[in-house]
């Protein structure tokens, strides 16, 4: 077996018997690629007998070109599904991972933005782009983010058979599982302004969100986007796409939803998850209340 048949496995492991993130497959595919060209191995047999040390040099390799504590420790849990997934292939009754802790990472809390900034955002990425019916576009794909609590790769993999909107939406998330979302008339009416203005057909099975050769819109065409109606308004590099999604559960959080719709809404799959925005909202309301208590003005 070789090194390309090995990833190839890996590969299909992931995204089709996983059913793991485009994003994932790729991160969970360069690790692998990374040791086995660190270590030369091309068996399943032996990279099983891969131990703790082994992943421990493989790690300080990584370390020493420039990889922060954040990305080792996914490296780590990325190489422990790798190397439990070639006992596997190889035969063996027990396929734990070598055991191994990575470094701590501080989980650092999500910055939303201001339910006006969030508009502004939508409302200057239209009025910025080159065509009328882009920027149609890309307002609805915000106001999705920031009125439905969509991820931008949820929003961009809706097809055309979510038209016509109706007050609520099935969104397709990680590891494949869907759930119901409400969509404000506000989203509504913006994703079917854009459906209206489209110059391109929106057939039923391909993307609802086109680019302008017609293929699916990417991703990193909104962040562009974002990012140059984020300057223009004056924002922090923090108000990203991303940002307009922590915003929809904050802001939810601060006007009295519980944790439990909360986590539904978004589609975490654990509670621990979607705790993090109880952290968010207390550090708004310190802000609010440094910017607005007379003793914090002496």
């Amino acid at each position: 077996m070789t090194r390309a048949d090995i990833l190839e496995v890996w590969h299909n492991h992931l995204a089709q018997g996983r059913r793991r993130s485009p994003h994932t497959v790729r991160a969970y595919g360069a690790a692998a690629a990374s040791l086995l060209d660190a270590t030369g191995l091309s068996d399943w047999s032996a990279l099983a007998a891969l131990q703790a040390a082994d992943l421990r040099g493989q790690l300080a390799r990584r370390r020493a070109e420039g990889i922060g504590n954040a990305s080792t420790a996914r490296e780590l849990s990325a190489l422990k599904a790798f190397l439990s997934f070639a006992k596997k292939q190889a035969g063996l009754a027990d396929t734990a991972a070598p055991r191994m802790k990575g470094p701590r990472v501080k989980k650092g809390i999500p910055r939303p933005v201001t339910p006006d900034d969030a508009v502004n955002l939508a409302e200057t990425i239209a009025e910025d782009a080159q065509e009328e019916w882009i920027g149609s576009r890309d307002r609805a794909v915000l106001l999705l983010l920031y009125g439905a609590g969509l991820r931008i790769a949820e929003a961009l993999s809706l097809t055309g058979s979510a038209l016509p909107l109706e007050e609520t939406l099935t969104v397709t998330g990680k590891g494949n599982k869907q759930r119901v979302v409400p969509l404000l008339p506000i989203v509504r009416d913006a994703v079917t302004d854009y459906a209206s203005k489209c110059p391109l057909p929106i057939s039923r099975d391909g993307a609802l969100f086109l680019g302008v050769k017609g293929g699916p819109l990417s991703q990193n065409m909104v962040q562009k986007a974002t990012a140059r109606a984020r300057i223009a308004l004056g924002l922090p590099p923090s108000a990203t796409p991303h940002a307009l999604r922590h915003s929809f559960a904050t802001h939810l959080l601060g006007a009295g939803a519980d944790l439990r719709s909360l986590q539904e809404l978004l589609g975490h799959a654990s509670l621990s998850s979607t705790q993090i925005y109880t952290k968010v909202d207390a550090a708004v309301l310190l802000d609010a209340y440094r910017n607005a208590h007379p003793r914090e003005q002496d």
